[in-house]
């Protein structure tokens, strides 16, 4: 018996609050070695549209809390592609005012929490498919999804066991 197959219990205990977070964790660790980025990404996109998650906008902010500089200046770059000039200016005094170029590691580590939560907010309603596009990303780097908490987490799983049914 696989983990696909031990993860429909899981999901279950999941939903109905019986299921702790180490056992979820252990259970993500497994399916995000176990799928292609791809899958992931997708189960991912899907916990950000979700209404049985967090807004996007908090979702994000938390995974950037816990990034390392280099993944911090990825995500920035990319938010304020999709959010635009307006957002880029909100973002100056926190990136050192220069703001022609890419967000380097060590100004993004300047950046605040809020400011993030703000630009991801507005990029996702300039264009919605920054989800897609920060799923992507943190679909690269799976360690930082297991910050989003179990709810996020199973929903990501069972989106990717449903896609592997086909």
């Amino acid at each position: 018996m696989g983990i696909f197959d031990n993860l429909s219990g899981l999901l279950h205990q999941v939903q109905s609050g019986n299921a702790s977070e180490p056992e979820v964790h252990a259970a993500y660790d497994q399916v995000s070695q176990s799928v292609p980025q791809g899958e992931l990404a997708n189960g991912l996109a899907q916990a950000f549209r979700s209404d049985q998650t967090p807004p996007f906008e908090q979702m994000l902010t938390k995974m950037f809390e816990n990034s390392s500089p280099d993944q911090k200046a990825g995500i920035l770059n990319r938010l304020m592609a999709a959010a635009g000039p307006a957002a880029i200016a909100r973002l100056l005094p926190a990136i050192g005012g220069g703001g022609t170029g890419p967000v380097s590691p060590q100004q993004a580590q300047d950046v605040s929490p809020e400011k993030v939560r703000t630009v991801a907010q507005e990029a996702a309603q300039k264009d919605p498919s920054i989800m897609d596009q920060a799923a992507g990303f943190y679909a690269q780097h799976p360690t930082l999804v297991k910050s989003l908490g179990v709810a996020a987490l199973a929903m990501i799983m069972q989106q990717t066991t449903h896609s592997r049914r086909g």
